[in-house]
């Protein structure tokens, strides 16, 4: 069952929208679903239904409410492509993570579900690594998440569980940056790294042609068990 929720921002003077997939049953967790930068469009709310197949409540905040509530783009369509990279140029990264700490707060205030992880890819990859550094968000996965580099300075502050999938050939991820995440993070007790060979950004994708199936089922399978080992 799906639906939209309302969500009050941490000042409680503003608010945004959300989409929200609920299991069957009583949730055995929470997942955040961290959008890219196509909006909660309907790759991300098919993440949210396949994540509440498997007993969760999942929750996709509009993190782009600020700057054009509601869109929804499809990387395949270039025009549509253009205007998602306009939209990063002008989101604030601090804010958005602010947003995803009240998603969090209304999960388990609103919602009773204390045990709340969170999943992001491309630009929301790089905010699951923001989350897992700045909120209690009790486990974080990030898909090809970018510019991971920038943001080493913040590793100290991770203390829950975090995942971080790395696209090999990502269009949008150097080699040098990959090695940077891995000289900085490997040793980190709480941060598993996963490298796929070959497969660029956006492998994981539930629609259209940056799909890698093989590639996605492993990398899914893998986030799977992670959620099911850490969140309860």
């Amino acid at each position: 069952m799906s639906e939209t929720a309302t969500i009050e921002t941490l000042s409680g003077d503003e608010s945004f929208s959300a989409y929200v997939a609920r299991p069957a049953g009583t949730p055995r967790a929470a997942i955040v679903v961290i959008q890219e930068i196509f909006g909660v469009n309907a790759g991300i709310r098919r993440k949210c239904d396949r994540l509440a197949e498997d007993g969760y409540l999942a929750v996709a905040p509009d993190l782009f409410w600020r700057l054009e509530p509601g869109i929804e783009l499809d990387p395949d369509v270039e025009p549509e492509m253009q205007r998602a990279l306009d939209l990063m140029g002008q989101f604030d990264q601090d804010r958005g993570i602010r947003d995803i700490e009240a998603t969090i707060h209304w999960i388990r205030r609103s919602e009773g579900v204390a045990q709340v992880g969170a999943v992001g890819y491309c630009l929301g990859g790089r905010l699951a690594y923001m989350t897992a550094a700045r909120t209690d968000v009790d486990a974080a996965v990030g898909y090809y998440a970018v510019g991971i580099d920038g943001l080493l300075r913040e590793k100290h502050a991770i203390a829950n569980p975090l995942m971080l999938h790395i696209a090999g050939d990502d269009g949008f991820v150097d080699k040098e940056t990959q090695t940077a995440m891995h000289e900085g993070l490997d040793d980190h007790p709480k941060v598993t790294l996963h490298d796929y060979p070959g497969l660029d950004h956006g492998f994981a994708t539930e629609f259209g042609k940056r799909r890698d199936d093989e590639g996605a089922i492993l990398a899914d399978r893998r986030t799977a068990e992670f959620f099911a080992k850490h969140l309860g």
